[in-house]
């Protein structure tokens, strides 16, 4: 079987298992939803909000896997890029500032598309500057400095220096008055992003449509529903999107000698490779990547503040990757969907469903009423309950049990470890030449000229 069929079949059947792990997710829900008795509009928030979790997730982790997958850098400041992505778009497309208003500071009043590139090259650069000095630095010295590099960013725009001041706006002949907000955040009030994107796709009137026959059925303010249902598809596209350059990137040249420095950047140094301008090319695209991200999920959400983005959303995003398996394109939108569905979005609709099916009544107002009855009458029920009823406050303990698990049982991620191709063309003499003949070079004189460690013919993840 040749180097290309052999990718072929590995993709196919790697669709074949995201199809299925996805239409098992919504399936679950549906059915979940009939359980607790939800109207025809809950279904269709419930998966309205499961699609956005989705989206939000898998593209995290695809960005991640760029990075970790693709080139072995440790980012975990992940939400760092995204905040600077949706503060810098804020502050470009935000209107002007007006008194008697409910924002207490405005943007530049750019369009909305103009933000969302500044918001991506903001994120580049501030990834350009942090790997200037820490790609130097290794393994956990380049956690540090990334998860330093998040946490300043936070507290900067958390800063009453930044809350508010005022700018010269010279394409108005005066000044503004802008900023970031401080601690009491920053109220997004440009137009809503999905209606201009309809409206500039000339889909305004199959939108209208679209709610008219929602409304056929959801009678009473068919809007949102439409609204939220939409922007789950349009994350779901960004989703493919990103799967096709990364996928195209992991074939490319280029990608090749990410892989060689994943491996083993020594060896592709001696190959004659500029490794550390390899690794800043990755580094700030995948930067880019996570800054787009952060626009996409905050800038339809009304204000963004600057707790939202705290350490743990970083993990959250690895723990996705991880479920899936690093280095897998494929498994980035496995993991992120199982993520979003399982311990992001699961405990919730597990706390509702056994609510519902049960009625096992109030629970304990704190922990020591809930374990007394255990300790001195073997009664477990208060327990229980008091478990039942903390489950949000249970999720990390749940996700931090999941990820010690999968690190001892299964480190290389739903997918599994399979063998990673060569190369993206056959390494076999092209047929009438022979091998090794004049109609193409041997496979072992292939190999020699290849960039990529020979490791990588014979183990690693799959790289789409």
């Amino acid at each position: 079987m040749s180097t290309a069929d052999s990718a072929r079949r590995l993709w196919e059947a790697d669709a074949v298992k995201l199809l299925v792990v996805i239409l098992a997710i919504y399936a679950a829900y549906l059915l979940s939803g009939l359980v607790l008795g939800y109207s025809l509009r809950g279904q269709l928030n419930s998966l309205a909000s499961l699609t956005f979790y989705i989206g939000v997730f898998a593209t995290l982790a695809l960005a991640l896997n760029l990075h970790w997958g693709y080139t072995g850098l440790f980012n975990i400041g992940v939400v760092g890029f995204m905040a600077v992505g949706i503060y810098v778009m804020a502050f470009v497309s935000k209107p002007l500032y007006g008194s008697g208003g409910a924002a207490q500071v405005g943007g530049l009043g750019l369009p909305i598309p103009v933000g969302i590139l500044a918001g991506m090259t903001a994120a580049a650069l501030l990834g350009f500057v942090v790997a200037l000095p820490a790609l130097r630095l290794r393994a956990d010295y380049l956690a540090i400095v990334t998860i330093a590099m998040s946490e300043i960013v936070r507290f900067t725009f958390l800063s009453s220096t930044f809350q508010r001041f005022q700018f010269p706006y010279t394409l108005a002949g005066d000044t503004t008055r802008v900023g970031f907000g401080g601690g009491s955040g920053l109220i997004l009030d440009f137009p809503d992003p999905l209606l201009t994107l309809i409206d500039a796709l000339g889909l305004a009137g199959v939108y209208g449509g679209l709610v008219s026959l929602v409304g056929t059925v959801v009678p009473n303010n068919p809007d949102p529903i439409v609204h939220s249902l939409v922007y789950g598809v349009v994350l779901l596209g960004v989703v493919a999107g990103f799967f096709w350059l990364l996928k195209r990137t992991g074939e490319s040249p280029f990608g090749r000698v990410l892989k060689a420095i994943r491996e083993d950047e020594d060896v592709a140094r001696a190959l004659g490779k500029n490794t550390g301008r390899f690794k800043i090319t990755s580094f700030m695209l995948g930067c880019a990547l996570m800054g787009l991200v952060g626009i996409l999920w905050l800038m339809g959400q009304g204000a963004v503040t600057p707790n939202f983005f705290r350490p743990r959303l970083t993990f959250f995003v690895w723990i996705a990757l991880i479920i899936g398996g690093a280095g897998s394109n494929t498994g980035s939108v496995i993991g992120g969907a199982v993520f979003a569905a399982v311990l992001y979005q699961g405990p919730l609709y597990f706390q509702n469903l056994v609510t519902s099916v049960f009625q096992p009544g109030d629970a304990p107002g704190s922990f020591g009423p809930a374990v007394a009855p255990l300790v001195a009458n073997l009664d477990p029920v208060p327990f229980l309950l008091y478990t039942l009823d903390s489950v949000r406050q249970l999720q990390l303990v749940v996700m931090g049990v999941v990820l010690i698990w999968l690190m001892h049982n299964r480190p290389e991620g739903m997918l599994g470890h399979r063998k990673e191709t060569a190369a993206a063309i056959p390494l076999m003499g092209r047929a009438g030449g022979g091998e090794g003949g004049d109609g193409g070079r041997s496979e072992a004189d292939a190999v020699a000229t290849d960039p990529t460690p020979a490791g990588d013919a014979s183990g690693g993840e799959t790289d789409e």
